[in-house]
């Protein structure tokens, strides 16, 4: 997958301006948001130099955006728009991101609001116990070994941003993608595991915000359906890559 790569544009421009270069960018974005080479953009205005401004548009790669978007039918009415203040462009230039980003402690991890290790173990345990009974899943885990619950909480709580006890003891991604090979999951099985971990978080007393429980359900459905590729006949082992971390937001299309 090729790398994105931001833009930056900075602009200068003068108060009694602002609000004609604010509405001429409102109408420009909409060429932005239709263009299949731009993966996202913002433009923010200082608050310390009111004059100042800075446009931030991620995209697919900087060829993308100077061989791609610059040549399409959505250029021109693009520039159009910003014609008027590219003489107020104090810098314009591409940067390619670093592995020096992460969240702050503003926003709490999904580990951290649902309550920890001690939720992810009450689930898990919970869960089980629903699982070794059910008649269309109990035959996928015959011989469950005593500790698979407490493994499987470790990897979720690795996975809700809590920490990294399952890569440490027990492999990380490739272990638990493996763990599914050759099980042949059929479509009424992820569905109903969906279903018994749902009401095992809710038996666990894991939190019942609608925010909480939709980045839950995400995961879940993420997940299992990631399973079931994984235990199909034809399934290759995935390329090494870490634990997948799972915020409050939502995974991007996968793009190989």
């Amino acid at each position: 997958m090729t790398a994105h790569t931001v833009e930056y544009i900075r602009y200068r421009v003068p108060d009694q301006q602002s609000a004609q270069f604010l509405a001429a960018y409102t109408r420009a974005a909409l060429q932005l948001a239709a263009a299949p080479q731009c993966v996202d953009y913002g433009l923010t205005r200082c608050e310390e130099e009111p004059e100042s401004w800075i446009l931030r548009i991620t995209w697919t790669s900087t060829e993308d955006h100077l061989q791609g978007f610059r040549r399409s039918e959505l250029f021109p009415p693009f520039l159009a728009e910003i014609r008027p203040y590219v003489e107020n462009i104090e810098e314009m230039r591409h940067y390619r991101p670093t592995g020096v980003q992460g969240g702050g402690a503003a926003v709490p991890t999904l580990y951290d609001w649902a309550g920890g290790a001690a939720a992810f173990s009450r689930l898990t345990s919970v869960f089980y116990d629903k699982v070794v009974k059910d008649d269309l899943l109990a035959p996928l885990f015959a011989d469950l070994p005593a500790e698979h619950a407490e493994h499987v909480a470790l990897w979720l709580a690795e996975v809700f941003g809590g920490p990294a006890a399952y890569s440490e003891t027990q492999g990380g991604h490739g272990h638990m993608v493996a763990r599914h090979f050759g099980k042949h999951i059929t479509e009424p099985q992820r569905r109903r595991w969906v279903d018994l971990i749902q009401d095992a978080a809710d038996d666990a007393d894991l939190p019942k915000d609608a925010e909480f429980r939709s980045a839950f359900l995400a995961y879940v459905e993420w997940g299992t359906r990631l399973a079931g590729y994984f235990s199909s006949p034809d399934a290759k082992p995935p390329a090494e890559q870490p634990v997948p971390k799972w915020t409050w937001g939502a995974m991007p299309p996968y793009q190989g």
